[in-house]
């Protein structure tokens, strides 16, 4: 009778001592799988951040560019309207002459 305790208490033993070993097996390579993902998923992480930096430093020079065309733009602006000014004031002084022109 001792020796069926014994016997079955090893059989429980061994067995657990197999579902153990079993069970740190597929941890160990679960972690392992897991590593190689989180590495990879981590290397995508910093090449988009890289490409976003990247990204804001052109928007950045971008924007002064366009702050510069904007600026461009003001300027030429004010000197055609000057112009167009210009124009509207020898239209109207000329008005009178257009009683001697032939109409078309």
């Amino acid at each position: 009778m001792i020796l069926l305790a014994f016997l079955v208490g090893l059989v429980a033993v061994v067995a657990a001592t197999v579902f153990c070993v079993v069970r740190g097996f597929a941890l160990w390579r679960q972690t392992k799988r897991t590593g190689g993902v989180f590495s990879t998923e981590t290397a995508k992480f910093d090449a988009r951040s890289a490409r976003t930096e990247r990204l804001l430093a052109e928007n950045a020079t971008s924007s002064e560019r366009l702050g510069a065309a904007q600026e461009r733009l003001r300027v030429s602006r004010a000197r055609l309207q000057v112009q167009l000014d210009a124009i509207e004031r020898a239209k109207k002084r000329t008005r009178w002459l257009r009683a001697f022109l032939p109409v078309r």
